[in-house]
Order: structure tokens, then C-alpha cells, then sequence
């Protein structure tokens, strides 16, 4: 596939006649699903991108803990059941940002972090207050999750992260919220 510089600041045209791309600016390049990736100048280095992979990681991390506190709260089996299966996808998710950073050459943190130290807080709170309170305490945290993998797709990652966050992290956040509302409408 071709690609078409245009004047900084144009707006994309789509596929032309020829079958080539006209871009945004020169630094963007469009691959053959039509997905935006930075190229050159603006690249995002691939310790940046451990960088962002090692956040996200630590919020997995902090995930799978604080279900693992709720699990501990609920006492309907069918709420545990898929509470267990949401912490079970965050330690997929934890391996796959492990098996991520280490294909780049990086050392996966192997805590949680300060961010964890506080979600495990705020869990513990709301688990006082029963089983609704957990419910919606999850989906916060949920929603967090959600944004900051959205931010770092926005900001732009390597090809092998952008892939990982797009196809497989992103879908699986989304679907908890899903799970999470219907559960919080059974509790």
C-alpha cells in the first residue's frame, strides 16, 4: 500500500482513485486495517511504551487483589462465580502486559503499587457496606482501568501494544462492566 503526504493540518480523504491513502500529518502512517499508528518523529519509544505496559500492569495486579477482597464479601454463588471469572481475566491480563514487556526486553513489575494499596482501601470500605456498595465499588475501579488503557491507545503505543490494548485488554475491561451492572441490579 501506497501512502500520500498531504499538507499539514488536512483532514484524512480516505482511499483515492489510485487506491492510496491521503494522511493527517507525515508522521501518521495508515496500516492495511485503517488503524493509526505514529512512525516516526513522534514514535513512541519502546521504553515509554514498558513504561505505559508496567502501569497498566500494577492496575491488573490491584484488580485481581481486590476482587479476590469482594469475592471474600459476597455470599449468593452466583455473584462469586463471576466475580471469580473478572479476577480470573485480570490474571490473564496481568500475563499477557507480563509476556508484553518482557518481549520488549523490559522486567515486568511484580507488585501492585501504591495504587493497590488504595483500591484494597477503598474495597475493604465498601464491603462494609454490602454487597451493592462492593458491586459499584468495582465497576469504579472498572471504569478507571478502562480510561487509562483508552489514554494510553490516544497518546499512541508500539504496534505490539497497540494490539494487545485494542483486541484483547480493552474488550475484556468492558465486558466486566457489563457483568458488573447486571450484577448490580441482582444484588
Amino acid at each position: 500500500m501506497r501512502f500520500a503526504r498531504t499538507k499539514p493540518n488536512r483532514k484524512k480523504r480516505g482511499p483515492s482513485v489510485s487506491g492510496t491513502w491521503s494522511i493527517l500529518h507525515p508522521w501518521h502512517a495508515f496500516s492495511a486495517m485503517g488503524k493509526c499508528m505514529k512512525t516516526t518523529i513522534n514514535e513512541t519509544s519502546r521504553e515509554e511504551c514498558i513504561d505505559i505496559c508496567n502501569k497498566m500492569l500494577r492496575g491488573e495486579r490491584s484488580a485481581v487483589e481486590t476482587y479476590n477482597l469482594a469475592i471474600d464479601k459476597f455470599e449468593s454463588e452466583p455473584a462469586t462465580s463471576q466475580l471469580r471469572r473478572i479476577r480470573d481475566e485480570h490474571q490473564n491480563s496481568v500475563a499477557d502486559l507480563e509476556s508484553n514487556v518482557r518481549n520488549m526486553g523490559g522486567d515486568p513489575d511484580d507488585s501492585s503499587g501504591a495504587w493497590g494499596v488504595f483500591a484494597k482501601a477503598v474495597q475493604g470500605t465498601a464491603n462494609l457496606f454490602g454487597e451493592e456498595s462492593a458491586i459499584e465499588s468495582l465497576e469504579q475501579g472498572e471504569e478507571k482501568g478502562l480510561d487509562d488503557y483508552r489514554d494510553a491507545v490516544e497518546e499512541g503505543l508500539l504496534p505490539e501494544c497497540h494490539a494487545l490494548f485494542t483486541n484483547r485488554l480493552i474488550p475484556r475491561v468492558e465486558s466486566h462492566l457489563r457483568t458488573l451492572k447486571v450484577l448490580e441490579e441482582t444484588v
